[in-house]
């Protein structure tokens, strides 16, 4: 059972101690603060006409802030427990100028200024007056009562007993509500945006994707590799030697004879499937001899010509790679399916970290994504890279379909 006592007891814990050291220490760090940055601010509006001055000036500004930023944070960290996330970095590449202007379109810095030369001081002075008002007068109480007890006054050191003890009381509240608030400020003003958050959980959702995906390719990769060094030698070893029992062993009876043949016929075909499914995991070919030779044998596998052109003078990323493989892969799949079409061209080149793509048919035209899961899965394989995927086909035809995929 929880006693009155133990409830207010919680008041007199080291979180209490803790914040009243937390606003103590923020009048100092909030004079130094404004010291610093209204000192650059005035050197640089009083030289201006020297132009070096102001400009070394802002930059040791821009230098300063998240310094004192990063005090700040300290400060939070150790007496509330608070732990602030900094503020995104602006690239340090560059002419001294343009960090200038970057910081300066940054708002980022302007919430930093603002809460040490406005929110910051105003807080810790709230707090601190507040709580030394709030503490002297406790510790007063409690004197007087000892004095007014100690003289034989019973019901007189009442009443300052009692003020003493609401004190103790009301005192916690006052430091917890002004530590949130300062809390609430500096989360909001010393730390990233939304929109910096934002940006962060994007970057990182994208560098997670972008690893399944090469976590995904690169499990296909092996897949391929165990498949084609495995399974498909002891296929085509089983099809050899069906294929020797087949001619040496012609005076077996008939019905033998033709469970030999139909065998050796299963097994090449099995070995047929398998190797267009090891050619659908990952082309062995695409990692050995790169993109250009890896078109040239899907081209040549299709039901219609193809007219090939591929200009990359430089690789791109094996996933890029492999997705600009699939992506023409599929494509010529749906064309053979669905176009009507007699031939098609692949132009296949590189524009420095953008790989452009574009598949046109002479078929009939009328392709919608929305009206298949081909075309769908085209945008979904593009888009897992941050590619796009453009498509135009009026009924009648031609159809074009354009992909850029970024190398990167």
């Amino acid at each position: 059972m929880i006693t009155p006592w133990d409830r207010i007891r919680g008041h007199w814990s080291s979180p209490t101690w803790l914040r009243t050291i937390h606003l103590t220490t923020g009048v100092p760090i909030a004079l130094i603060s404004m010291a610093a940055i209204l000192g650059l601010g005035a050197l640089s509006i009083a030289l201006a006409w020297t132009v070096v001055v102001p400009l070394v000036a802002l930059l040791i500004l821009t230098w300063t802030v998240p310094l004192l930023t990063s005090l700040q944070r300290s400060r939070f960290a150790a007496f509330l427990d608070l732990d602030i996330p900094p503020p995104p970095r602006l690239p340090r590449d560059g002419s001294p100028a343009r960090r200038l202007l970057l910081q300066a379109r940054s708002g980022s810095l302007w919430r930093q200024i603002a809460y040490h030369l406005a929110i910051g001081p105003l807080i810790g002075a709230v707090g601190f007056l507040s709580g030394a008002v709030a503490w002297s007068a406790c510790l007063v109480a409690v004197i007087v009562a000892v004095q007014l007890l100690m003289a034989g006054g019973g019901w007189t050191a009442s009443l300052p007993a009692a003020a003493a003890l609401a004190l103790f009381v009301v005192v916690p509240w006052l430091l917890r509500g002004i530590t949130a608030l300062d809390a609430v400020a500096a989360r909001a003003l010393l730390g990233p945006s939304v929109k910096d958050e934002l940006a962060r959980r994007v970057k990182t959702l994208r560098e997670s994707r972008a690893e399944v995906i090469e976590a995904a390719d690169a499990e296909r990769r092996r897949i391929e590799r165990d498949l084609h060094d495995g399974t498909q030698q002891r296929l085509v070893s089983l099809a050899l030697n069906l294929g020797m029992a087949r001619t040496a062993f012609t005076d077996l009876p008939e019905p033998v004879r033709q469970v030999i043949v139909r065998s050796h016929e299963e097994a090449k075909q099995a070995l047929k499937e398998l190797r267009d499914v090891v050619r659908g995991l990952h082309p062995a070919v695409l990692n050995d001899q790169g993109l250009d030779a890896a078109l040239s044998g899907l081209a040549a596998r299709v039901p219609f010509p193809v007219r090939l052109s591929v200009d990359v003078p430089e690789r791109a990323a094996p996933v890029i790679e492999a997705v600009a493989f699939f992506v023409v892969s599929e494509a010529l799949t749906n064309v053979a399916k669905h176009a009507r079409a007699s031939e098609a061209e692949v132009t296949v080149r590189r524009d420095g970290d953008v790989l452009r793509l574009a598949v046109r048919d002479n078929g009939q035209g009328g392709a919608e994504p929305a009206k298949g899961s081909g075309l769908r899965g085209l945008a979904q394989r593009a888009g897992s890279v941050d590619g796009t995927l453009r498509i135009d086909s009026p009924s009648g035809g031609p159809t074009t379909i354009e992909v850029e995929l970024p190398c990167a």
